[in-house]
């Protein structure tokens, strides 16, 4: 418990007092943001406004988890690190993808085809390695057996399992990215769902089948590798993602940019995983899922028909161009990914008391 506590309020620190510097800093060298032309025109005030601000809780994540593990003494488990390769490699595709979108004053960034790359190269070497490190139970960090609340049905096999985790990582990196279009908007939400797998590792910490001879009830336990491990993980993420929207909440003073998008989106999904709970991220992220869904209706209904289901897709900016106000967008999706969490944990909860 007090390596979540340490992790958290050390991410915390750190990005409400570093962010300052790195906004500082992307000013002076004159990183700012390119704001699309098609878009809701109250943006236009956003442009020049720094961006790559991603690098703040990415930093911040890792350096508070180790630094939770030095002050209490623990060792630091293979699904925590894991989990924050995952986040750091992802984070440095998008980081490359805002740095040639600013610097080389290439508005569409990385070509598609490298961009793509990136990211396969990063998930295909989290989905093998999360099949090795098998602890003394023979627990390896993530399992080839799909899950929801935990793992069920029969073995998809090693080579499936890759191209499942894949799939995983670019759905959520990509809902986290459609997400970021308004201030606070994907920060505020990716909070939320952090704070859920932070209560979630905890849980399965306490209900671990490794504690079997001690439960009163040993069928209901759960087979995850590090389960405290990743509560740590999630609780520096939540801790550096509630700093990082001190100065991110309208009107923005930094853009996480693709360098947090695509990070955060790569540790949701890293977590999903390695918890054993991927179905239920659907759930939980249910916001990013929406979101991502408006696109995929949005482009799939022009193609076909000619005709748009919404004024503008992602569907935040549909509801700007309604009339509604930045600031009462972000709340109201706020309280919608609230509900989606509060949903997931409920599930979550009622998987595990059905097993009892």
């Amino acid at each position: 418990m007090r390596q979540i506590l340490f992790a958290g309020a050390i991410g915390l620190f750190l990005t409400l007092v570093g962010t300052p510097l790195l906004i500082k800093l992307l000013a002076r060298k004159g990183y700012g943001q390119f704001i699309r032309d098609d878009g809701p025109r109250t943006h236009g005030s956003k442009k020049g406004t720094p961006t790559m601000g991603g690098i703040a809780f990415i930093l911040a994540t890792i350096i508070a988890y180790i630094a939770a593990k030095l002050i209490t003494g623990e060792e630091m488990r293979f699904s925590g690190v894991l989990v924050l390769f995952l986040m750091a490699g992802m984070g440095l595709v998008g980081f490359l993808d805002d740095y040639i979108k600013i610097v080389k004053q290439r508005s569409l960034g990385l070509r598609a085809k490298a961009k793509m790359t990136g990211q396969l190269i990063v998930g295909i070497a989290f989905a093998v390695l999360s099949l090795q490190f098998a602890d003394k139970h023979g627990n390896t960090p993530a399992s080839d057996r799909l899950s929801f609340v935990a793992d069920f049905g029969w073995s998809i096999g090693p080579v499936l399992f890759v191209v499942w985790a894949l799939f995983m990582i670019l759905a959520m990196s990509n809902g986290v990215n459609l997400t970021d279009g308004l201030d606070g908007l994907a920060t505020g939400a990716s909070v939320m769902v952090f704070g859920a797998y932070t209560f979630i590792g905890l849980w399965q910490f306490q209900e671990s089948c490794v504690n079997a001879d001690t439960l009163t009830n040993p069928n209901a336990c759960f087979q995850v590798r590090d389960p405290l491990d990743l509560a740590v993980v999630a609780s520096a993420l939540m801790g550096a993602c509630f700093g990082f929207l001190w100065w991110n909440t309208s009107p923005a003073k930094i853009f996480m940019g693709d360098t947090g998008s695509l990070a955060l989106g790569g540790a949701l999904a890293g977590l999903a995983i390695c918890s054993r709970t991927e179905f239920l991220m659907a759930i939980l992220g249910g916001l990013f899922v929406m979101i991502t869904m408006s696109v995929v209706i949005q482009v799939g209904s022009f193609k076909m028909t000619g005709k748009r289901v919404f004024r503008m897709a992602p569907l935040q900016h549909h509801f700007e161009l309604k009339g509604w106000s930045e600031v009462l967008v972000v709340v109201r999706f706020w309280i919608i990914q609230g509900m989606c969490v509060i949903v997931g944990l409920g599930l979550f909860y009622a998987g595990w008391a059905a097993e009892k």
